[in-house]
């Protein structure tokens, strides 16, 4: 079965967007940032430090699941970075299809707090790290969710998903 989405999950400054486009390129998928699906009152609180709460995260979680509804009724799969930190947040980008995997991309704080702090031009400071990994409920008994280590170079975590799904039938 080839899937209709894959969401490329994990705190802010693992890596989404760089792994997120290297698989579309390889796949010839779309490939959208879940930032981009933010209303611009959390990218304000996001930006003056203040974490999101689930209040915030629905709506923006519901436009990312209307996306990968549109691929699938479409027919054109998509590649979106979301953090999906919780099962809830997961299980409405699901919305009850199977058609979906996720990546979970995972390092230590230290890593993840460093390589966020060398960012530039994003809207997220590395102070919202903590409360990123303090919400983050690790998918281990979810059986769509492939974990992947971010402490390799990004072409090799690329190489090392592909393969995975490939493995699994999710891809051709």
């Amino acid at each position: 079965m080839t899937v209709a989405a894959i969401v490329v999950m994990g705190v802010s400054g693992s890596g989404k967007s760089t792994i997120g486009g290297l698989l579309a390129d390889r796949l010839g998928w779309i490939f959208e940032d879940g930032d981009a699906f933010h209303p611009a009152s959390n990218v304000a609180k996001m930006s003056a430090g203040t974490p999101l709460t689930d209040d915030d995260r629905w709506p923006w979680l519901r436009a990312i699941a209307a996306r990968i509804a549109s691929a699938r009724a479409g027919g054109r799969p998509v590649i979106i970075g979301c953090s999906a930190l919780k099962r809830a947040y997961r299980d409405v980008l699901r919305d009850g299809h199977a058609d979906i995997r996720f990546l979970h991309l995972t390092g230590s704080p230290e890593l993840i707090m460093a390589r966020q702090a060398a960012r530039v031009g994003h809207f997220m400071p590395a102070s919202l790290i903590a409360s990123q990994f303090a919400t983050l409920e690790p998918p281990d008994t979810e059986a769509d969710v492939i974990d992947l280590d971010v402490d390799p170079e990004p072409e090799a975590i690329a190489a090392k998903a592909l393969a995975a799904l490939r493995r699994r039938g999710d891809i051709a």
